[in-house]
């Protein structure tokens, strides 16, 4: 897609003294995001269920997830791209995003009572409350994806490309701190330790938890980060600016994308058929496991003990995806290495004795052995009959999970600013620094970071993200329809439902993380097209 020169004003920077400082404010925004996912992947699925609603049917509710992907990050992402706001191209969606989350969650927390405010028949008002909460869901994933589109754009926009493999890396951190955080406030007991202080029951005090947490960490990395300013982008104006020539431009760039861009996105593929399952039902699975084999009877509150168990295995999950992406990117190379004369990234010195002096692999060969063992580890979900074992698989997949959420990122971030440094930029004119910050942005060389395509890039791989999640919803409802009709057994008792299965049938998540990992495999040998594009 031929592009012109665009004009700026400013350079983009981050406050903080040191690299790392900056890094972490310029990522921070990822553990808001992880807490929302985190809240939703956790409790939205039991909650559901709770209230009498069939697997079969929640199935189709995870539609959402997959629908507002594919719409929004694309389209926020164009939009943004040409958003000439004083304050930048990205951080304004930020804030939109961000206020929306805040109140769905809210929301979500308290769907009953609000619902009670107007309906009191019983029946009627726990359909009432399904109806209210599923759209509620649909409302929140649509409005979380503004936030998430901008906030990895951002990080594109602002680093250099030498320093792209980093950016991701440092998301991937994020991402881990948050989900750890996040499952582990779930895995607490927050009755007793809040009272009815935010709300009286464990599922409001973490929707309400998780809305802070998201505002917090979205206000901290817009504080931090300056960006620069479009002027124009070097298009000529049309008459026509409304959401068609958005689209039909979208449209256009997916059918034309460069090979190694569109290898990524095969890759991301096929690997997200296997991760859509675990993250959307993977909590669930182990509390459901907890329920059926190993808990105690008279036990009342399902919700909470389902929440509880998968928060716990989760917590293990994200302390090896955090070190994991803290350690890979010091021992992994670069994919733009070979591309920087005079650019060697050193590892801490603790590590020096690990790395040595031998050949370090190279993050294609790590993406592809990340799918491998999510692979293997998922083949064993069908067969699962005890809480230890179940932790232990969804702890194995903290490593290529951190792979996962930082190889495509990079790769693409790459290819997306060798596009860029290709173009001019006109004459951006730069504004004094700040005492505080320091510039992030290289100051020119072939290696210069413009970032001006980030954003409909990265929605292009989003659509290649959300794709899959269509055809896991797919299957995980055909899998359901025929193993599990009826309602949930181990969590409607409580809802005024009567139970209709057995809870000692052969689990239908389980079956879906199984036929995830035959994907994940079709992931590994996606990665082969990568190299000869390289």
């Amino acid at each position: 897609m031929a592009v012109q020169s665009a004009s700026w004003v400013g350079t983009p920077r981050v406050k903080g003294s040191t690299e790392s400082m900056q890094l972490a404010l310029l990522t921070f925004s990822m553990i808001g995001l992880q807490f929302c996912w985190g809240t939703e992947m956790t409790y939205a699925t039991p909650y559901l269920l709770s209230l009498g609603l069939s697997k079969s049917r929640l199935s189709l509710v995870w539609v959402a997830g997959p629908l507002s992907g594919l719409i929004m990050q694309p389209v926020i992402g164009m939009v943004s791209d040409k958003s000439t706001n004083k304050y930048g191209r990205r951080r304004p969606f930020m804030a939109v995003g961000t206020v929306a989350v805040v109140v769905c969650l809210l929301l979500l927390g308290w769907t009953g009572e609000v619902v009670g405010f107007f309906v009191q028949d019983p029946e009627l008002k726990r359909e009432a409350t399904i109806a209210l909460a599923v759209v509620d869901i649909y409302v929140l994933d649509f409005v979380i994806n503004i936030a998430q589109s901008t906030c990895r754009a951002l990080v594109v926009d602002t680093l250099p490309i030498e320093k792209q493999q980093l950016g991701s890396a440092w998301c991937s951190r994020m991402v881990g701190v948050g989900h750890f955080l996040m499952y582990g406030i779930g895995a607490l007991d927050l009755d007793s330790i809040f009272g009815n202080f935010l709300g009286d029951t464990q599922f409001k005090k973490v929707c309400l938890i998780a809305a802070i947490a998201m505002a917090f960490a979205q206000g901290v990395s817009c504080w931090a980060v300056h960006e620069r300013v479009l002027v124009s982008d070097g298009q000529p104006k049309s008459g026509n600016q409304g959401l068609l020539p958005v689209l039909k431009q979208i449209y256009s760039t997916t059918l034309n994308i460069p090979p190694p861009i569109h290898a990524i996105c095969m890759v991301q593929f096929w690997s997200w058929i296997g991760w859509f399952p675990f993250l959307f039902y993977g909590s669930t699975w182990v509390g459901e496991i907890y329920l059926r084999h190993e808990a105690p009877g008279g036990k009342a509150d399902a919700l909470t003990d389902v929440g509880r168990a998968g928060s716990i295995a989760f917590i293990v999950f994200a302390m090896i995806s955090f070190g994991a992406s803290i350690v890979l990117p010091w021992i992994i190379e670069s994919p733009d290495d070979d591309e920087k004369p005079g650019y060697t990234p050193r590892p801490p010195q603790n590590l020096h004795g690990v790395t040595g002096n031998a050949k370090k692999p190279s993050l294609l060969t790590a993406w592809m052995l990340g799918c491998a063992t999510f692979a293997v580890a998922m083949v064993f979900a069908p067969f699962v009959r005890s809480v230890r074992f179940a932790t232990f698989i969804v702890a194995l997949c903290g490593v290529p999970w951190a792979i996962a959420g930082w190889a495509p990122g990079t790769f693409l971030g790459v290819e997306v600013n060798k596009m860029g440094s290709s173009i001019p930029t006109s004459h951006s004119r730069r504004r004094p620094s700040d005492a505080s910050s320091i510039e992030m942005k290289s100051n020119g060389g072939a290696n210069t970071s413009t970032g001006e395509l980030s954003g409909i890039y990265f929605g292009i791989l989003n659509i290649y993200t959300t794709l899959p999640q269509f055809v896991g919803t797919g299957i995980s409802w055909v899998v359901f329809s025929i193993l599990e009709p009826g309602k949930s057994p181990e969590l409607s008792a409580g809802s005024g439902v009567a139970d209709q299965g057995s809870k000692e049938g052969v689990s239908g998540i389980g079956v879906c993380l199984f036929i995830g990992a035959l994907c994940s495999v079709m992931a590994a040998w996606a990665t082969r097209r990568l190299k000869p594009v390289r």
